[in-house]
């Protein structure tokens, strides 16, 4: 039978247990509320939730979705459709045993030298016995006498060669010229020396000198472009001159290995490789309105005018 001292101490030990449960019962509900609350919300079908970037971090762009186009070139959602431009190169055709060229429109407009289409320049006309035609520009004999030799400034190293200008006189009279020769100093800026032949269809030879104003044409023309090398050309130099081009020509280049190589041009109106670099390959020409014929097909044989099927645009 427990004494009266051991009851008292068996009702404080169930005291203590019954304290003891009831914390640890409180604690285990604090855990579970804390771990609940930090469980993802689940009310979003398992979806992950973005995290906004730091503040002052700015956020990196979604990139557009490609999208087919209706010719099969993706493109960028929502970014127009690149349209083809009068600058878009034509595709080269392959070469053949003729030579052919390609046109295209060159993205940079080559500079026009001193003689500028819509420009009229002022100056006095004169005449000279122009033999069968040929001169500095070494185009050979002319079959239309209706020819001249341009000032040396504005001649400007064979630029002005094959140029058509158009001639008015101070009376009225007026005529287009080929640009074949060139006439050295005094003529000065802005002269023509006329062939004799010319020169009388504005005034009697007798006038001696006609003021005149004249200005850059494009005329109507069934002749196409030629190439020819000059005599002695071969592999290791060459040199190349354009014949019978409506506009006159600003650039001419070769092909080589490396790519398009322009070169420089001479005051008797070739284009040399002094190092036969792109001699025999394809040649691109270029007028003073930016227009490029690229021709292939042409062989490396000297002094043979070997004519394209082409010709520039008439402006």
């Amino acid at each position: 039978m427990k004494t009266a001292r051991q009851a008292a101490r068996h009702r404080r030990r169930r005291h203590r247990l019954m304290v003891g449960t009831t914390v640890a019962l409180a604690a285990a509900g604090v855990v579970a509320a804390l771990v609940m609350a930090l469980l993802p919300d689940r009310g979003t079908d398992g979806a992950s939730v973005a995290v906004a970037p730091a503040t002052g971090t700015p956020a990196r762009p979604t990139p557009p979705t490609a999208t087919p186009s209706p010719t099969g070139t993706p493109t960028a959602t929502g970014s127009p459709t690149p349209k083809a431009s009068a600058n878009t190169p034509s595709k080269r055709p392959s070469a053949a045993s003729t030579p052919r060229a390609a046109r295209t429109k060159s993205t940079t407009a080559p500079s026009a030298g001193r003689i500028h289409p819509g420009t009229t320049y002022t100056g006095v006309a004169t005449a000279y016995e122009a033999g069968d035609g040929d001169g500095a520009c070494g185009f050979g004999p002319s079959d239309d006498m209706m020819i001249a030799a341009m000032n040396t400034t504005d001649y400007e190293t064979s630029r002005a060669c094959g140029a058509y200008v158009h001639v008015r006189a101070a009376n009225g009279a007026s005529l287009t010229v080929r640009i074949t020769n060139e006439c050295p100093l005094p003529c000065a800026p802005g002269q023509l020396d006329l062939s004799q032949q010319a020169f009388a269809k504005l005034a009697d030879l007798k006038v001696g000198r006609l003021p005149i104003t004249w200005s850059l044409v494009s005329p109507s023309t069934s002749q196409t472009v030629s190439i020819r090398y000059k005599t002695g050309s071969n592999p290791y130099w060459c040199g190349i001159q354009a014949i019978g081009h409506r506009n006159p020509v600003a650039n001419l280049e070769v092909h080589t290995g490396s790519g398009w190589r322009q070169l420089p041009r001479t005051s008797y109106n070739y284009f040399i490789s002094a190092d036969g670099s792109g001699c025999g390959s394809t040649i691109r020409i270029t007028d003073i309105y930016g227009e490029q014929l690229t021709v292939s097909g042409i062989a490396l044989r000297p002094n043979v005018v070997q004519p394209t099927r082409v010709q520039f645009a008439r402006h």
